[in-house]
């Protein structure tokens, strides 16, 4: 028979609505071992006013909790009774089992809280008082004092908690609480003596900030009762939010029943901008009075549908599910404990109801001796002897109970293991103080229908928690189970059921999510509102959440918005890229021309046009000119250290060899065609034969010199530039010094412009060979490239600069070729009837005078024969 059935043949059989029961009168129970239990079956009408209030009588209590006009509005709470019958349902399957104390019988005296500290007070110092009187005496040592109770169960307010557990700690009284979860009370200095068998807020507040994660919910509102639950449990969600990047636009308290008009004003104000702001998810940690005393406010203010994350204190409370108008504040998801099941505890209620109905058990009960406890605080449960079936029932289906009910059984295992106790009874009988029974509560490990609880050394126990969300469902919405909590979140996402139209998930962000490899510049003072920021080339996004771009390392490249960075390749002039191909195949060219004039007047090497063109030190131009082409070879390929060196040398040496033949050459035509006869003979004597080459071996010395001092002091380095190119790495010889560098090519330029000044402005005689213009072109050449040389080499990128400087050194050959030596290769190849003492030794201007063509047809002459 189902439990409504069951219910409603109890109503047939004489459970009318509205006779006085006897529940009041169950609420004691004596036995070996008393357990202590406060429970909040009644509600104090005007809230937490009555803590507050001058009068300590009892009667002026209970008035305040239960007006003469019983179960009148929310003042009867189903659920405290619940717990209360779930307890007494504990003590008696113990009592009747033989596992945990057999042989002996546990006891119960239970008060109502009224869900206010004065009022939980009173029992508590019942509770206290020495076995067999109502007073507590004073004494300098309790060790061997005994109150009328072991432990106490409950209560189940953090509030009341904190007032009862630092009176209990006092004498070392074990209290186990089935709610209160305020993270306070496990300072184990302040609370030694309090236990409980519900999690604290910090893991139900760490539940809330990963739901928020999982919906990408990273702004939101933030409210809390004011008290002690709500606002610790509000400020571990607040650092635990802001520490994973989740932003609270508001925040606030939620006032208690009772409160001023500028508290509810406050309130009221702080509805208005969550109405106005883009948040569409609130977080209320609440205890149930202050979560209807906030909705009442919010559904006459007329709050748009939000997403609600419900603490467990109100998520199933009746005070607030039957609020008129919940069914339109949008979408409720919370979290309960999770326990064992207890498919028989419906039965259980019903039975104790029927024996309240029972007018014979209530007349065995009435015969008895009143307890103590009416004479000291009242009736225990007035209002309990005028509820209806119906007070029960709706919550029957989803009731809270398995705290409560495990709390029982805590105590139990703490008496099984203190007393000794097997499986044939308990050896050790005697009165046992709290302290002994708290002893065997630290760390201690008991079952409760297959689940293995255990008090660690705060008094906490580790317990998964169940994702509930609100079905409506007529006037009562029921608890739908969309997920678990057990240190990780796990959603059935096709479960939930959404408020928004065509049931699409709520966002409730600031700002939107920045896309890959951007980062958030924040606006305002919230991290989450923020405009999205591209990282740039050589920077990446980290993580999501990085304010600012990471640079990567120095042998990493990323693109624009990058979240990673990738390695270098090492870059360098390679032999198989195109512009070094090009360039040796120019090479190619230059030295092949150079080796083919160098034959070529090897072979006419007695010839008057190889004569006139220096002779022997002609070849030596050539052979040097034909090494300067061979240099660029250093350039391209991997960088070493000894081909860093040896570039400036190898080619600077040659060219200065080459020049060095060329300006004798200059100088020869400068005193033939300027200088008196006297001196022309003189000084023309003095540049041919070993004086010559005295000339070329002090300009090679000078510029070998001026290249050491370069290698010495400022040597050039392999080096590798991490910054230059975007994605690779450039290895390149580095030039330490620049004016050095230029230094070098001082004794090339000075021969270039001595042979310059030496040939411009001599005049050719009509019929004779011109060697000053060859000169002159061939210098002009050298300066050209040079110059060009400079502004080219300082503009062009890093990576060509040595594509440059081969470019301009075969350039330079080039020109020295194609404007001196070429042209007389061409007369000795196809003008063969030129070449002839009188066309080239026997001309100009010395000549017309007299002076210098006699001399040199004779020597011409005899070197002939």
């Amino acid at each position: 028979m189902s439990g409504l059935a069951l219910l409603g043949l109890m109503a047939l059989l004489g459970l009318r609505v509205g006779a006085p029961l006897c529940l009041t009168q169950q609420f004691q129970m004596p036995g070996d071992y008393v357990l202590g239990g406060l429970f909040p079956v009644g509600l104090a009408e005007g809230g937490g006013q009555a803590a507050g209030g001058s009068g300590l009588g009892c009667s002026q209590v209970r008035v305040r909790c239960w007006p003469p006009a019983a179960l009148r509005g929310p003042r009867f709470s189903s659920v405290g009774l619940l717990w209360a019958l779930a307890v007494q349902m504990a003590v008696e399957e113990i009592n009747n089992g033989s596992t945990l104390l057999p042989g002996l019988h546990l006891g119960y005296d239970f008060f109502d809280s009224c869900t206010e500290p004065l009022v939980a007070m009173k029992p508590s110092l019942l509770f206290m008082a020495k076995a067999g009187s109502r007073s507590i005496a004073a004494y300098c040592d309790y060790a061997q004092y005994q109150p009328r109770v072991v432990a106490v169960i409950g209560p189940h307010s953090s509030e009341l908690a904190l007032v009862t557990g630092k009176f209990f700690s006092f004498f070392l009284m074990p209290q186990v609480s089935y709610g209160a979860t305020t993270e306070r009370l496990s300072n184990r200095e302040e609370f030694p003596s309090f236990f409980r068998t519900v999690p604290s807020d910090r893991v139900q507040a760490a539940a809330m900030v990963e739901l928020l994660q999982e919906f990408r919910w990273n702004w939101v509102a933030a409210m809390g009762s004011d008290d002690e639950y709500g606002r610790q449990g509000l400020s571990l969600f607040s650092g635990l939010a802001t520490a994973q990047g989740i932003c609270i636009a508001h925040e606030g308290l939620v006032p208690l029943l009772g409160a001023d008009s500028r508290k509810l004003g406050s309130l009221q104000s702080l509805l208005q901008q969550v109405n106005q702001s883009h948040v569409q998810v609130v977080v209320l940690f609440s205890s149930a009075l202050a979560a209807r005393t906030f909705f009442s406010l919010s559904i006459r203010c007329g709050l748009s549908p939000k997403v609600w994350v419900a603490s467990e204190a109100w998520i199933t409370s009746e005070l607030v599910m039957m609020l008129p108008g919940m069914a339109q504040v949008g979408t409720v998801l919370g979290f309960l404990h999770r326990g064992a099941l207890m498919p028989d505890f419906s039965s259980y209620v019903q039975t104790r109801l029927a024996l309240a109905a029972d007018p014979a058990f209530c007349a065995s009960l009435n015969a008895e001796q009143p307890p103590l406890g009416g004479r000291v605080v009242g009736p225990r449960c007035p209002q309990c002897d005028h509820i209806t079936l119906k007070n029960v029932s709706t919550l029957l289906p989803h009731h809270r109970t398995f705290a409560a009910y495990a709390a029982v059984y805590g105590v139990a295992q703490a008496l099984h293991n203190t007393l000794l106790c097997n499986a044939s009874g308990c050896p050790t009988r005697e009165p046992v103080r709290p302290w002994q029974l708290l002893e065997n509560m630290y760390n201690m490990t008991f079952r409760v229908r297959g689940t293995v609880l255990r008090f660690d050394a705060r008094g906490n126990v580790d317990m998964d928690y169940n994702v509930k969300l609100w079905v409506w469902q007529d006037l009562m919405p029921t608890l739908l189970t969309v997920g678990t909590f057990s240190g990780r979140l796990q959603l059935q996402h096709s479960r939930i059921r959404w408020h928004t139209p065509g049931n699409k998930e709520p966002v409730s962000q600031c700002s939107r999510q920045c896309k890959e490899g951007q980062v958030r510049r924040v606006k305002g003072f919230h991290s989450c509102c923020y405009d999205c920021v591209d990282c740039k080339a050589g920077s990446y996004r980290r993580n999501p959440d990085d304010l600012l771009c990471t640079l990567c390392d120095q042998d990493q490249w990323s693109p624009d918005r990058s979240t990673r960075c990738f390695p270098r390749r090492p870059k360098f002039l390679a032999w198989g890229e195109p512009a070094v191909l090009v360039l040796l195949m120019l090479l190619g060219l230059a030295l092949c021309l150079a080796l083919a004039a160098l034959g070529l007047f090897i072979q006419h090497r007695d010839s008057p046009l190889v004569w006139a063109s220096g002779g022997p030190r002609a070849c030596f131009g050539l052979a040097c000119l034909s090494l300067v082409c061979l240099s660029v070879l250093l350039y391209p390929g991997w960088p070493s250290p000894t081909s860093c060196l040896a570039q400036q040398l190898l080619l600077h040496l040659p060219l200065t060899g080459c020049l060095s033949t060329l300006f004798l050459q200059a100088a020869e035509i400068f005193v033939r065609a300027e200088l008196p006869i006297s001196w022309a003979d003189w000084l023309h004597g003095r540049l041919r034969g070993p004086w010559a080459w005295l000339a070329v071996l002090l300009a090679m010395l000078a510029e070998a010199a001026l290249c050491t001092w370069y290698l010495v002091a400022f040597p050039p380095e392999v080096m590798t530039d991490w910054r230059v190119l975007p994605t690779e790495a450039l290895v390149h010889c580095r030039v330490h010094s620049w004016v050095s560098f230029g230094l070098v090519h001082t004794t090339n330029a000075t021969l270039a412009f001595l042979c310059f000044l030496g040939t411009f402005l001599v005049q050719s005689q009509p019929g004779r060979y011109n060697g000053a213009r060859g000169l002159t072109f061939a210098t002009l050449a050298y300066f050209i490239t040079w110059i060009s040389f400079v502004p080219l080499f300082a503009n062009v990128h890093v990576a060509y600069q040595p594509a440059v400087q081969m470019g301009a050194i075969l350039l330079c050959a080039l020109g020295i070729l194609a404007t001196f030596h070429l042209p007389k290769c061409y007369l000795l190849l196809w003008r063969p009837e030129l070449n002839t003492p009188e066309f080239f030794l026997g001309g100009g201007p010395g000549d017309a005078k007299g002076q210098d063509g006699s001399g040199g047809g004779e020597e011409t002459q005899g070197k002939n024969k």
